[in-house]
């Protein structure tokens, strides 16, 4: 089955991570076979991307530092430094076709005084500018324009800058989502999540085929759209075959999300959904004053890999999504008691082809617990009107209570949302907060991003067996299911 990625810096990323996981599944990560994979990669001949041979082996092999685990630093996401140092980083700058009119209205309008003509062109004092902008916004030739990294582009929490001295990306931690936006966005494949994929192979070796103890594989709802010939019941074989014991829908765990937040919202009067990691840290860096509004409810993730861990003691699990955000999570939250591992999509196919499985060939598996309202949980707009499904079969009356959901679509929307809730004059009593455009279908770590993968998600969601949350719930065999205070 053919691959399909967004850039080539992905594939870039799927070749290491697939030659790494080939090793570890090997057990063979040795110095010396580490050394060779940028080898394999790059072999001799004409570069392709960087001056030579040489310095596209050395990128490799940082790669390769990343793709065992990076340096710890308490993010998961790093740059690096040797690949970061293409972009131009002239800010606002004067283009050929300034005609040096006669008007200046660039010069009249600077507040610096930073711009002069010279020999009938503009020239701006970088000393003095301070890239305000004035001057590109009343330019008649539209001849000003501002050079901005694509990476702080990307950042909407603003958590990149330019280091003045190397010119290099720099990741202030303290500001930092880890929603991977910069990850996916950078040309250079120059910031790179850092992987657990050769935890999560040792794992899967140690367990002795299942025998010593049980790996689970949570799988993300997004997964129904990341291969256009494979429907989710061949990706879930794939997954089980990678030698894990079972493989559990996380829109197991949204039902139970989407049923404790209904009662939590209607208890509080007002909530933010917990659902969407990076969204959640956005909150607390940024808006500390609406943090207790962040609803208790674990997330998906967390909330089904609770309940394996109590079915199941002793048990490993591992989620397996289209989210940098929930490897964070993973490591740095309460979810941790509960989630051993967190690896995106992108990892998981390099081990599928490190394992040689071709998912067009293998037998599908059912997965057939999840109701549809869990499952939608992948697009934006799923989580409300889970929740809304949730009210109406706790029976709730509207005119006793009437959910009125602020459907955040991407980090900038979540902004404004919450600036209206701080300041009182938001419309709604429950934000449904998503870092990523789309929804978690919009993640950085999906193979692709297709304008169908909403209906895909969809249409995985109108095939589940259970039609309402609570017969989803059921199945767990939870009468009742109870979420954490405090967080």
């Amino acid at each position: 089955m053919a691959l399909l990625f967004d850039t080539h810096v992905q594939k870039m990323k799927y070749n290491v991570l697939r030659e790494v996981a080939r090793l570890a599944y090997q057990d063979a990560l040795t110095p010396q076979q580490l050394l060779e994979i940028p080898k394999r990669i790059i072999p001799e001949g004409k570069p392709s991307f960087r001056c030579c041979i040489y310095k596209e082996r050395a990128i490799i092999g940082e790669r390769v530092g990343i793709a065992l685990g990076g340096q710890a630093d308490g993010n998961v996401v790093e740059v690096l430094s040797i690949a970061c140092d293409e972009c131009p980083v002239d800010g606002i700058q004067v283009t050929a076709a300034c005609r040096g009119c006669l008007a200046h209205r660039c010069m009249d309008n600077c507040p610096k005084g930073a711009i002069t003509v010279v020999n009938h062109r503009a020239q701006i004092d970088k000393g003095k500018c301070v890239e305000c902008g004035k001057c590109m916004s009343v330019c008649p030739y539209s001849a000003i324009v501002q050079n901005i990294r694509p990476c702080v582009r990307a950042c909407k929490p603003k958590a990149i800058s330019i280091h003045q001295e190397t010119s290099k990306a720099m990741i202030h931690h303290e500001a930092c989502t880890a929603c991977g936006a910069c990850v996916y966005q950078c040309p250079f494949g120059a910031i790179m999540d850092k992987s657990d994929i050769t935890q999560v192979i040792r794992l899967l070796l140690d367990s002795q085929d299942n025998t010593a103890y049980r790996v689970y594989a949570v799988a993300a709802p997004s997964m129904a759209g990341q291969y256009p010939s494979a429907a989710p019941e061949k990706v879930a074989a794939g997954i089980h075959a990678l030698g894990f014991h079972a493989v559990v829908e996380a829109a197991w765990g949204a039902d139970m999300t989407a049923w404790l937040e209904a009662q939590e919202l209607r208890e509080k009067g007002f909530l933010l959904s917990s659902c969407c990691p990076a969204f959640v840290s956005y909150v607390e860096k940024n808006f500390p004053a609406l943090q207790d509004r962040i609803s208790h409810t674990l997330s998906p993730m967390a909330q089904i890999a609770k309940w394996l861990k109590q079915t199941d003691p002793g048990c490993k699990v591992v989620f397996i999504g289209p989210c940098i955000a929930k490897k964070a999570e993973a490591k740095y939250t309460r979810s941790v008691q509960y989630v051993d591992y967190a690896i995106t999509f992108e990892e998981m196919q390099a081990m599928f082809a490190a394992r040689e499985i071709d998912l067009a060939s293998i037998p599908g598996e059912p997965l057939d617990n999840a109701s549809y309202f869990g499952r939608i949980f992948a697009r934006s707009g799923g989580l409300a009107a889970a929740v809304a499904e949730a009210l109406k079969e706790q029976h709730v009356d509207p005119a006793e209570f009437e959910l009125k959901p602020a459907v955040c679509n991407g980090i900038e929307a979540c902004r404004v949302a919450l600036l209206k809730a701080q300041k009182g004059l938001l419309d709604a009593n429950f934000i449904e907060g998503m870092a990523c455009e789309g929804g978690c279908i919009g993640g950085p770590a999906c193979l692709s991003h297709s304008s169908k993968n909403a209906a895909q998600v969809d249409a995985y969601g109108r095939s589940a067996l259970e039609e309402t949350i609570s017969q989803a719930i059921h199945v767990l065999g939870l009468g009742a299911v109870s979420r954490e205070d405090p967080r």
